[in-house]
């Protein structure tokens, strides 16, 4: 007897059932059955030089590889870790997504963007012939201020489609783009500007979250100010979007919002626009030149900032999109993530116009003006590819299926999934609900690190256990380790790892070599660690079991715990801290953090509000702990290492703490679990 639909298959009453891709979908896939998938995915394996020669040829290249497509060092004990892709090769990003459509493609009058501002009647199209002409624009605009190739761009702007000029501009012209999420405090978009040395920053006036209006200039210009009192300040211009304040040309609400002005360096986007040629030729870079670097959270507390390439970014995104979306030229696309995550740069701008493919830019939020508005965007725009958080999924179950039904969401034939591993209940509701039992859901893992999907379903191929990543993309050799460094066959449990390149993998952490290595390939010579744990069950289907090292996954995004403990111990008040994750229905963990104050200081209610608007201020809103609890010791072993996992048990109210012999003090459990956060889980 099936469960749950007609593609639902129990294997045993104590196993969930596997779900089957829809008959439909198979006619025209890319990748119409599991026997495909496994013949390419050998192939990609047994000859990756083949492999990847195949899909580059897909694109333009003004020079060719002069030898080996992959040459590579995983192993940190025979000499500096590297990978070298189409080495030799000459290329442009930009030229490919968007010249190349244009001019050979004739796609310059198909749709590239469709953006839905914060209110539902803020919306416009973006063809490819227009999209080319405001990179072009803005490219002469960033050489005429002086950024030349190599040099880097800070970019701090909200979901407009500013982001995606200033983005392809710079890869046009081969400056460096370094994105920083608009929900940032100041002193993140600080710390990555000294950290790049930017020369430009490119901001905006400001941005709605709902009906709340925010500042980025003000946030813009403190972070400038700081960087100049800590020296080694190399921004020399500021380019402003006029988004929500004044006269311009979108419907965006209005609002009294004031912005800063530095005379010295500050300048509106449209007015240097107004004069800016049309025409502005591609500089053509080398395979291996970077093309951005995007910051993510490091367990010592500074954010890493990762270096992706030209030609294997380009490859690896493209052909990630295509199929694990299973693309086609009539599809409406729509990736809910902002662009100042990793998701964003790769399955919002790069993968999607790399493809030919039209993709939607969504500025709001999930709950404004209403629950109902991500299902009113996929019906508005008949949407076919929906990808988002589980996270998103998550808040909106909590309002049930009706406000799901008042839509029209027959356009939708493929769900996917992103951030942090989906639990079953929110891939059934998802399935059940927004995909009306019809959708496959693509469940993808992957890192700011790794560029693109690394294990995934594809949609017409996998069958599907709620919850699983699945298998491996092509290119791909994932293996399971155990704390020896010994691989594990069959079914297994422990540290994933990677044992050879794939062409978007990070090259480096940008201006920090020892990092890379000692944070990715130390610890397991000969392959890369991803730092997550990993299951793989009797029928090959990996599990994300969650981070081995000290990162918190909230809401989809990483975090340090040593970032966090930081913002807290500048407290005056803070002796030491530790932070550790709890559940949480709705983010997937929250921040549950332990302060101990020093001598004379009383832990009050105002207080525990101090420290989360502090590390709101210096890390940014998606890092504001959820529980601050009072900690007058903390659990040490005799060398002073603190005991994360046993503090993960107090947050969790399990008296389950395993072997605790090496505690300094026994008796600080028995104080912290009488203290604890009755709110937490």
């Amino acid at each position: 007897m099936l469960r749950g639909s007609d593609t639902a298959v129990p294997l045993a009453d104590s196993e969930p059932p596997v779900y089957l891709p829809p008959a439909n979908l198979r006619l025209d896939a890319h990748i119409p059955d599991l026997a495909t998938y496994r013949d390419i995915y050998r192939e990609s394996i047994a000859h990756p030089e083949e492999f990847w020669r195949k899909v580059a040829g897909n694109f333009h290249w003004q020079t060719h590889p002069t030898g080996k497509v992959f040459d590579y060092n995983f192993d940190i004990t025979k000499g500096d870790i590297y990978v070298h892709f189409m080495k030799g090769a000459k290329t442009n990003v930009c030229y490919n997504l968007l010249d190349r459509n244009v001019t050979e493609k004739n796609l310059g009058d198909k749709t590239a963007l469709l953006w839905e501002g914060n209110e539902p009647t803020d919306n416009t199209a973006i063809s490819y012939r227009y999209l080319l002409k405001q990179v072009c624009k803005f490219s002469n605009v960033l050489k005429k201020l002086g950024v030349e190739k190599g040099d880097r761009v800070a970019i701090y702007l909200p979901m407009i489609p500013e982001l995606v000029y200033a983005m392809l501009a710079c890869a046009r012209i081969g400056a460096i783009h370094s994105v920083v999420f608009a929900g940032f405090s100041s002193e993140s978009l600080c710390e990555r500007i000294l950290d790049s040395q930017c020369s430009l920053l490119i901001t905006a006036d400001g941005v709605f979250r709902g009906e709340k209006p925010i500042n980025l200039k003000e946030i813009a210009d403190e972070a400038l100010q700081k960087s100049r009192e800590r020296g080694q300040f190399a921004v020399k211009n500021c380019i402003v979007v006029k988004h929500v304040s004044g006269d311009d040309n979108n419907n965006q609400k209005k609002t009294k919002l004031q912005t800063p002005w530095n005379a010295d360096i500050d300048q509106w986007w449209h007015e240097l626009m107004l004069d800016a040629s049309e025409e502005c030729k591609p500089e053509w870079l080398d395979a291996e030149d970077p093309l951005f670097i995007l910051y993510t959270s490091g367990s010592t507390g500074k954010p890493k900032g990762v270096v992706h390439t030209v030609a294997g970014y380009l490859l690896y995104t493209a052909l990630t999109f295509k199929y694990v979306f299973d693309y086609h030229d009539s599809d409406v696309y729509w990736c809910t993530a902002d662009i100042g995550w990793i998701t964003g740069h790769s399955y919002i701008v790069y993968g999607p116009l790399a493809n030919g493919a039209t993709s939607l830019m969504f500025e709001g939020i999930p709950l404004y003006p209403d629950v109902g508005r991500f299902w009113d965007v996929i019906e508005k725009y008949k949407v076919t590819k929906f990808y988002t958080a589980p996270t998103a999924i998550r808040l909106l179950m909590k309002y049930g299926k009706e406000p799901v039904k008042k839509y029209d969401l027959r356009s939708l034939k493929v769900l996917g999934t992103v951030g942090e591993p989906i639990n079953p209940e929110a891939w059934l509701w998802y399935y059940n609900v927004v995909g009306q039992k019809r959708c496959p859901i693509v469940d993808t893992f992957w890192q700011t690190e790794t560029g693109g999907h690394v294990l995934t379903p594809l949609p017409a191929a996998t069958s599907l256990k709620p919850g699983s990543a699945t298998f491996p993309f092509f290119g791909v050799l994932p293996a399971v380790l155990n704390e020896h460094g010994e691989e594990l066959q069959g079914e297994a449990e422990g540290y994933l790892v990677f044992k050879q390149p794939w062409p978007s993998i990070m090259r480096t952490v940008y201006g920090n070599r020892e990092r890379f290595e000692s944070t990715y390939f130390k610890k397991f010579p000969g392959y890369y660690v991803a730092g997550d744990g990993c299951r793989r069950d009797k029928d090959g289907y990996y599990w994300i079991t969650g981070r081995i090292d000290d990162m918190l996954n909230v809401s989809g995004h990483l975090l340090s715990t040593s970032e966090v403990e930081s913002a807290l111990t500048k407290h005056p008040a803070v002796a030491e801290a530790a932070v550790v994750s709890c559940p949480h229905a709705v983010k997937g963990e929250s921040l549950y953090c332990f302060v101990t104050l020093k001598d004379g200081m009383m832990f009050t209610e105002s207080l525990s509000a101090e420290l989360k608007k502090q590390v709101r201020e210096k890390i940014g809103p998606i890092a504001t702990p959820d529980f601050i609890q009072n900690a007058p010791g903390l659990p040490k072993t005799r060398s002073g290492k603190i005991m994360r996992r046993v503090l993960r048990q107090i947050a969790r109210n399990e008296k389950d703490l395993g072997d605790i012999s090496t505690l300094a003090d026994p008796r600080v459990i028995e104080i912290l679990f009488s203290q604890r956060c009755e709110a937490a889980a």
